[in-house]
């Protein structure tokens, strides 16, 4: 009945417009319209913090379509040709295809020198985008259960990402990408007894060969970024299917979401958020440019660059090689390069362990449960001081992965530089871990102080008697609310070592363990306790000090 009453309302109004009829004809085969009634008023929640995933996405989405274009001109071969390219200092010298299809992107292909600033500066923005999401994830308790396998998912696109940009920037076959490519190469050969085999393997025989610039332009351009595009997206999924997480405030619980509806506002917001950062990208990269390969020249292997230096996100690793002092022991006939291998273990086990941390403080505080509100980061001490403990360390191997530039900018002995980084290698974290902790613990007793006694407001009252006092203002709900909503963790307790018997009880190292870090968690130095209502009552009926 309703298919007649619609042919013959379409016969009197005329046929309806081919958009509509394309419409009608997907949701018929695909449920297109079903499935976007239910997504499309989706509720997002409004943060400032929440863009720095929207970052990351649109700097991912810029380098696909930059690297498209690119791959239309790139020549991905080692076998040399003489340069006749319009550069003069490079004429008839001999340089790889690699490097000359690159010399012809900068100097010959309409736009194409912009095109690769805007590729490389999209990356570097992509990594650090990332680094940026995954902190304000990490201090906000943001990958609690249900999120913990969405965390692992960033992580290994943090990860994933790191590798697809430098086999990104060892492509051009400059003096930079091969002292970057020359110091991989040296990494590997420090893995006793396999290390050789690894690297002929990775090369096609001895360094350079002929091969490694194929080999590293598939995983660039097919392997990596079709994982991280399958991430990306399972990344989404969950953040769908989990809902998004809020900060604390009124009317927000474990089981809503306040916000704008994704269609329409928050697709607006974002498609001009897009070409916002679209924007910034293109403009970075018109003023400041990355690797200009016409003044480093082409690689070859008995040269180094001064002051060859990797992308930032390299430097961590550069800097754990440059500061570790050079040893070597012989082991079986074997050489060991532990100055090298160590520090090519130390890296993957600070990932792994960053990976694993979610699972970590769940054992510990033995929470099962799900969170979709965000902890205040001084609400965690503990967690906010680990983090930044790691930011500290990140830098001061960064700094040791750059010491030669340190020195001869700030004219400083470059032996003074790397003893201090090994210095600050281990005080460095601790004394970021004490003051943090601190620093978030006097913002708890602040926050206490203000619920009990009201707001600062600089007006001085003289009491009767003589004594001058503050004028405190009492705070409204809201602020209230959100000064005390944070839930207040007990520490895992083992329990009397021995029963009513008498009789001594095991406990096993792992549940000290555990007992021990709990404490440290939410133990008393862990944590202020916030005020209770009786508290708050007594101060406000009169009976306390205002």
């Amino acid at each position: 009945m309703s298919t007649t009453t619609t042919t013959e309302t379409q016969t009197r109004r005329g046929k309806a417009p081919a958009g509509e009829r394309v419409a009608d004809w997907a949701d018929g085969r695909l449920g297109i319209y079903s499935l976007a009634k239910a997504n499309m008023r989706k509720i997002f929640p409004d943060h400032w913090s929440f863009m720095l995933g929207e970052v990351c996405l649109y700097a991912f989405i810029i380098i696909i379509l930059t690297g498209v274009y690119l791959t239309l001109f790139f020549h991905p071969s080692m076998n040399e040709v003489e340069y006749h390219g319009p550069y003069a200092p490079l004429q008839g010298q001999l340089v790889s295809e690699a490097f000359n299809s690159t010399m012809k992107i900068s100097f010959e292909v309409r736009g194409g020198l912009l095109i690769r600033q805007i590729h490389h500066w999209a990356a570097l923005i992509f990594l650090a985008g990332m680094f940026a999401h995954m902190m304000r994830v990490f201090f906000t308790g943001a990958f609690r259960k249900p999120r913990e396998v969405n965390w692992v998912f960033g992580f290994l696109l943090f990860v994933l990402g790191m590798f697809t940009g430098f086999t990104g920037y060892s492509l051009p076959d400059d003096l930079l990408s091969g002292t970057g490519v020359r110091f991989m190469e040296g990494a590997v050969l420090s893995v006793p007894i396999v290390g050789t085999y690894l690297s002929f393997f990775l090369f096609g025989g001895e360094f350079p060969g002929h091969d490694f610039v194929a080999r590293f332009y598939s995983a660039h351009v097919l392997l990596l970024p079709g994982i991280m595009l399958g991430l990306i997206v399972a990344h989404l999924i969950l953040v769908v299917y989990h809902k998004h997480t809020q900060f604390p405030g009124p009317g927000r619980t474990q089981k809503n979401v306040v916000g704008m509806p994704l269609m329409p506002v928050y697709m607006a917001k974002a498609g001009g958020f897009f070409f916002l950062v679209f924007g910034v990208i293109a403009v970075i990269s018109a003023m400041f440019t990355l690797n200009p390969i016409w003044s480093i020249g082409p690689y070859r292997p008995d040269m180094v660059g001064t002051g060859a230096q990797p992308d930032w996100y390299m430097g961590f690793s550069e800097g754990l090689i440059r500061v570790m002092p050079g040893w070597e022991i012989n082991f079986a006939g074997h050489t060991l390069v532990l100055g090298v291998f160590i520090p090519l273990m130390v890296f993957p086990l600070v990932l792994v362990a960053i990976a694993v941390y979610p699972f970590i403080e769940s054992w510990v505080t033995g929470d099962k449960r799900e969170h979709h509100l965000l902890d205040r980061p001084r609400n965690a001490p503990t967690r906010t001081a680990v983090g930044v403990a790691w930011i500290t360390w990140y830098v001061i191997m960064l700094i040791g992965g750059g010491n030669d530039l340190v020195a001869t900018h700030f004219h400083l002995s470059i032996n003074a530089i790397t003893w201090f980084v090994r210095i600050a290698f281990f005080v460095g974290p601790v004394v970021a871990f004490i003051v943090t902790k601190r620093i978030c613990l006097g913002l708890q007793r602040r926050d206490r102080d203000k619920v009990l006694h009201g707001r600062e407001s600089g007006i001085i009252k003289r009491l009767p008697h003589g004594e001058f006092i503050e004028v405190h203002e009492p705070l409204n709900q809201e602020q209230l609310h959100t000064l005390t909503q944070h839930e207040q963790y007990k520490p895992v307790e083992i329990g009397p070592l021995v029963d009513e018997n008498g009789v001594k009880r095991k406990v096993s190292p792992v549940q000290k363990l555990r007992a021990r870090l709990s404490k440290g968690y939410y133990g008393e130095q862990g944590q202020i306790e916030k005020p209770s209502v009786e508290e708050y009552k007594e101060i406000q009926s009169g009976h306390g000090h205002h």
